[in-house]
């Protein structure tokens, strides 16, 4: 009962309804059934990949409904690049490479307008390298460990 999420209302300001709306304009979905699957499925991959307060700090920006979502998966043992999630996504789904990532752009960009830049900031850092790109931001190289 820990892990489920709770509405808050001081961070929570938007709807499911809106944020389905969101999505399907951002994917140019013909259906908001359409743009429902892509936020299930893109969302159940996420929580896939993000753990500790992250992952519960997203949550509390979500609808219930997505919240639901991002957090009825366990946690994944193995990090997946930004493009193995892509790939992991479109095996999981039955759908082309191309398709899982249009539904991952569409869906992230919702959820980046939500987070906020300082959640996101903190989303990014947390997984591993080419997530940033699938949020709609720049990839920054990350320092490389000095050689000693």
């Amino acid at each position: 009962m820990y892990d489920q999420p709770r509405a808050n209302s001081s961070q929570t300001s938007t709807t499911f309804e809106q944020m389905l709306e969101r999505v399907r304009y951002e994917g140019a979905y013909p259906t908001r059934e359409r743009a429902a699957e892509a936020v299930h499925q893109v969302l159940a991959a996420l929580g896939r990949q993000l753990t500790g307060t992250e992952r519960v700090d997203l949550a509390q920006c979500l609808p219930v409904e997505a919240a639901l979502a991002l957090t009825a998966s366990v946690p994944d043992s193995r990090p997946l690049t930004g493009w193995g999630f892509v790939k992991d996504l479109a095996a999981r789904t039955g759908a082309t490479p191309a398709t899982a990532r249009w539904d991952t752009g569409a869906v992230l960009a919702a959820i980046t307008r939500l987070a906020g830049p300082e959640l996101l900031a903190r989303i990014l850092h947390q997984l591993p390298e080419g997530y940033a790109l699938l949020f709609g931001q720049a990839e920054l190289r990350r320092p490389e460990p000095a050689a000693a």
